[in-house]
């Protein structure tokens, strides 16, 4: 014959504690599993997956504005020149029919949408995926580079104070105008490519989700996705 089991002490049996169960003083709230990632980690606007993305898409905005110093120098390079030429009193085109005008918004436009689609390759070549960040940066990063190309050009052309130019030449002597910019949505040229060449590379070659029952594709990008448990 055997003792019944008591708990020591007089105490009552402690309770299993479950992981969802309430907190003492709650409301009868309990977790919520969606709030977490599957590391564990917060999701959302607020994750860390999230501050990645914003990190690597200033990067790229960053990096993209930069390049747009390139831009500057090609264009100064090859837009053709406006000839001018002076007497004692004015300052005239050489040219009256010529187009050396719009062939430097239309040079500044072709090596503008060049650069805005190598911008969206070489981001897709590294990061082997789309989404809205990187989309942003682009445009961001586009605009900017083309503001800068369009200063750089202009600064390394001819200087923009003609009169005094033809003052140094002197008379009947050919000189080059400013190079400027005529056409200011020129400048909308490179971020619309980039964009454009984004979401084009995405839908093209970007990852797709599997169907139910087919393996995942590989994610190029360095992250790996995590399935969902079965059941």
């Amino acid at each position: 014959m055997t003792a019944p089991l008591t708990p020591r002490d007089n105490q009552p049996p402690e309770e299993p504690h479950h992981p969802t169960a309430t907190p003492a003083g709650g409301h009868g709230a309990t977790a919520d599993p969606g709030a977490y990632g599957p590391d564990g980690d917060h999701g959302g606007l607020g994750g860390p997956e999230f501050a990645r993305e914003l990190r690597e898409a200033a990067l790229i905005a960053l990096v993209v504005a930069v390049s747009g110093v390139l831009l500057g120098v090609l264009w100064a390079w090859l837009a053709p020149k406006v000839p001018l030429i002076a007497d004692a009193r004015n300052v005239y085109l050489k040219n009256t029919e010529g187009e050396e005008a719009i062939g430097a918004d239309g040079t500044f436009v072709l090596l503008s949408l060049a650069f805005g689609l190598v911008s969206a390759a070489v981001v897709f070549l590294v990061r082997r995926r789309g989404g809205i960040p990187l989309v942003v940066a682009l445009v961001v990063g586009g605009l900017l580079g083309a503001l800068a190309g369009w200063v750089m050009g202009m600064w390394l052309g001819p200087g923009p104070d003609v009169a005094a130019h033809a003052k140094q030449v002197g008379p009947g002597v050919t000189f080059y105008g400013p190079l400027r910019l005529q056409a200011k949505g020129a400048l909308l040229a490179w971020p619309i490519a980039a964009m454009l060449g984004q979401l084009l590379l995405t839908g093209l070659f970007g990852p797709r989700d599997p169907e139910p029952g087919e393996p995942a594709e590989p994610d190029w990008s360095g992250h790996h996705r995590q399935q969902p448990p079965a059941g």
